[in-house]
């Protein structure tokens, strides 16, 4: 006859079971990204536990890191400032009040005590610049 293309009839069955099988592998496929994501924060936080525990026993302490990017405004005071820059300050959530920010640092009087406070540092007391041995006085009053 004439160039008629023959159509191959594929049964509506197994067009169901495909559909369905299209269907369970994409669920599968997401199951398997929710758990491998699930599986990495649970390994951020047993290292984090890890470190803590390594810090603990070395004498130190672990702070957990926390954002890369830090904004910071200085303004003079409020009183004085524009109302239309004051606004925009509030609005963007700039306008925080910069005290109560060394919380961590609440320290006690050194273990062995203080020797002089009287006198500077490199004059043999504890008053001034330590630089490089600040940790240990941290560490000391904590």
């Amino acid at each position: 006859m004439g160039g008629g293309e023959d159509k191959v009839v594929i049964p509506q069955l197994v067009l169901k079971k495909r559909k369905r099988n299209e269907e369970w592998a994409l669920a599968k496929k997401t199951e398997i990204e929710t758990s491998k994501k699930e599986a990495r924060e649970k390994r951020k936080e047993k290292e984090v536990i890890r470190l803590k525990r390594e810090a603990k026993l070395k004498g130190g302490f672990y702070v957990e890191p926390e954002a890369k990017l830090l904004f910071i405004i200085r303004i003079r005071g409020i009183n004085a400032m524009h109302p239309k820059t004051r606004k925009i300050l509030q609005l963007l959530r700039l306008r925080q009040e910069a005290n109560n920010f060394l919380w961590p640092f609440k320290l006690k009087a050194p273990l062995g005590g203080l020797k002089k406070k009287r006198n500077h540092y490199v004059e043999g007391g504890d008053a001034g610049n330590r630089e490089n041995y600040i940790n240990q006085l941290i560490r000391s009053m904590n």
